[in-house]
């Protein structure tokens, strides 16, 4: 019995996160040994720390189980049984199952968002260093470089944390559920794409002991090939992997919606989530393989000695600039097309409502997405590469404006004489508008060139984009967040912490940044560890209200903790929805539907009759969507 009970535990560990580490580690050492017998550390340090990485990733990748299911293909020449496909998928393994290579989307989605929780809560607590730094002149707390430092792994743990904060939770385990899928298209890149980002996070955190970078998240060249210490590597690295990380997961995501939607579910009658995720991950696939290729040359610049981005040996900073911001500002949309959907979805939920001019909003979120692809340059107005592109670079600027305004008003007429039901979720919609029309207000600004000359690389410019990302899509984040939580974990999150979670945040979101965009005004520079004693009384105010955003963030972490613990367990449909993850038990059972569903309307016809529908087998399914008025 002894002997049963130790097998087992190996077969635990092996494969597993516990065996990937292992083995990661292994091969990093060896990795970094073989090239360091070859190339000197002292003479060219980037070779030996590129391959450390290297052996990292790809070892951790085999301990993990990654490539089991190639090679059993490849030496069996058959495909798995169906036994084996419930074992991969997580059958009766348990909690067990979240740290293993396991492949049912439903625990994907709970890896993305435990694993967005906590970068957020670090991104976090970097933001809270800024404040403190800056809280009062002299640079008391941090040198200049470990403060470069602070700045550039803050930004670039929320920009990773928010590109993937709609389309990884709640993509990877609403989104099938929601077009009446069983599963991904294609299960173990659905898993590959998670394990992926978890490799690349302590890649990201070793830039600690190898020097920091101090470029700021931008990362620009050549700065980024000069510096000295091989921290930089740990950046390229990671937005390498990154990015392969996305393009796996956005293909998995579009192959889903293409040809696993159930009967009857039309593109017309997709739910609103949908479209704003699907859109989403198009638009990241035009844009994140330029951030790929930047980071890709740097690493031969800094490795190989090549000059892509050195001026002296034919080479163009021009080029970075460029290659970054193709995927730096549409990467804003990418975060924001889900973020709005979402806070369109509860916005229907909420107010008893379809929503209002539906054809109108879909045509404004693709609007946005078409015209977000050529934004990049209003970026260079300042750069001095004076292209004649400027004029209609800005023009496409101001106009992306346009039907950002009707997605506005289609919000606004859902809410008008709708029967409100004031939820947390709906006090986090109300505060993403409310901080989306500053955001957007002032974002046109810096999108015409006389205005930009004058703001550029000033806090105002920090205001801004923090009132777009985070007082707009990270408050669309959290609205699905409590929103669809229930239907996750089977549990209630306490109403009454959400409440103070959302007024903390609210509160101390504006007193930080509209003081920030006081101080912008007023001549603040960016990027600067000591402020000048004119801008102390702003930056003061600034960070005593961040005191608030921070109290905000271990108010959730505690609310999470004792809904885990002791939460009241959450029904099949918590908020009476229509959509089609409502419908399905809570806990969601592992292949999602007994029976697939048959759709017959679009899921926002409140108010009406809804007669039963059948399956696809003839069995009579409830609750089921309406039928449609046609």
């Amino acid at each position: 019995m002894t002997e049963v009970k130790h097998t087992s535990f190996l077969q635990n560990l092996f494969p597993s996160v516990v065996s990937g580490i292992v083995l990661g580690v292994i091969g990093a050492i060896v990795a970094y040994v073989i090239v360091a017998h070859f190339v000197s550390p002292t003479v060219n340090p980037d070779a030996s720390i590129v391959a450390l990485y290297t052996g990292w990733t790809l070892f951790f990748f085999v301990g993990m189980g990654a490539f089991n299911g190639v090679f059993k293909w490849g030496f069996a020449r058959r495909d798995p049984t169906p036994a084996e496909e419930l074992q991969l998928a997580g059958k009766d393994q348990g909690l067990w199952r979240y740290f293993r290579f396991t492949t049912d989307h439903k625990v994907v989605g709970m890896q993305y968002l435990a694993t967005v929780l906590v970068l957020f809560f670090v991104g976090s607590m970097g933001a809270f260093m800024i404040r403190l730094e800056q809280s009062r002149p002299g640079a008391l707390f941090f040198t200049p470089s470990t403060y470069n430092t602070i700045v550039g792994m803050h930004g670039i743990i929320m920009i990773v944390s928010s590109i993937i904060m709609v389309s990884g939770p709640f993509g990877n385990f609403i989104l099938p559920i929601m077009i009446g899928a069983r599963d991904m298209a294609f299960p173990r890149l659905n898993a590959l794409s998670y394990w992926l980002l978890f490799s690349a996070v302590p890649i990201f955190f070793s830039t600690l002991f190898l020097g920091g970078f101090q470029t700021g998240w931008t990362g620009y060249a050549p700065l980024s090939v000069q510096g000295l210490t091989p921290g930089m590597d740990a950046y390229c690295f990671t937005i390498i992997i990154f990015a392969i990380s996305t393009t796996i997961a956005a293909l998995n995501i579009v192959t889903t919606v293409f040809v696993l939607r159930t009967k009857g579910m039309t593109w017309g009658r997709l739910p609103i989530f949908v479209w704003g995720v699907i859109l989403s991950v198009f638009l990241g696939l035009t844009a994140f393989p330029s951030f790929l290729i930047s980071q890709v040359m740097v690493l031969m610049d800094r490795v190989f000695q090549t000059s892509f981005f050195i001026a002296a040996f034919g080479g163009s900073n021009w080029l970075y600039e460029h290659l970054f911001w193709f995927m730096g500002h549409p990467e804003v949309y990418v975060i924001a097309l889900p973020s709005m959907a979402v806070a369109a979805e509860v916005s229907a939920v909420f107010s008893r409502k379809a929503i209002f001019g539906r054809r109108m909003m879909l045509g404004s979120l693709i609007t946005i997405c078409l015209l977000s692809i050529l934004v990049w340059g209003h970026h260079l107005y300042t750069s001095g590469s004076a292209t004649a592109l400027d004029g209609p670079f800005m023009l496409d600027t101001e106009l992306i404006s346009i039907p950002t305004g009707f997605f506005f008003l289609a919000m606004i007429g859902t809410f008008w004489r709708g029967k409100m039901w004031v939820t947390v979720p709906i006090l986090f919609v109300a505060g993403m508008l409310v901080n989306f029309v500053i955001g957007g207000i002032t974002g046109i600004y810096l999108a015409d060139l006389p205005t930009d000359e004058i703001l550029h690389g000033g806090m105002f410019v920090t205001a801004h984009f923090h009132f777009t990302l985070v007082g707009s899509m990270v408050f669309g984040f959290f609205a699905g967040f409590y929103y669809w939580f229930p239907k996750m974990l089977g549990r209630q999150l306490d109403p009454l912490l959400g409440r103070i979670h959302f007024w903390l945040f609210e509160i101390g979101f504006l007193g930080t940044f509209l003081s920030l965009f006081y101080a912008g005004l007023q001549g603040e520079p960016r990027w600067s560890a000591n402020i000048a004693p004119p801008f102390a009384t702003a930056n003061l105010i600034a960070s005593l209200f961040a005191i608030l955003i921070a109290a905000s963030v271990f108010v959730t972490v505690y609310n999470v903790i004792i809904t885990l613990v002791r939460g009241e367990p959450a029904t099949a449909d918590e908020w009476g929805a229509k959509t089609l993850e409502w419908t399905v038990p809570t806990p969601v059972p592992l292949e999602n539907f007994e029976h697939l569903p048959v759709v017959t309307s679009t899921p926002y016809n409140y108010g009406t009759p809804e007669p039963a529908a059948e399956d696809e087998e003839g069995a009579m399914v409830s609750p089921v969507l309406p039928q449609s008025e046609s």
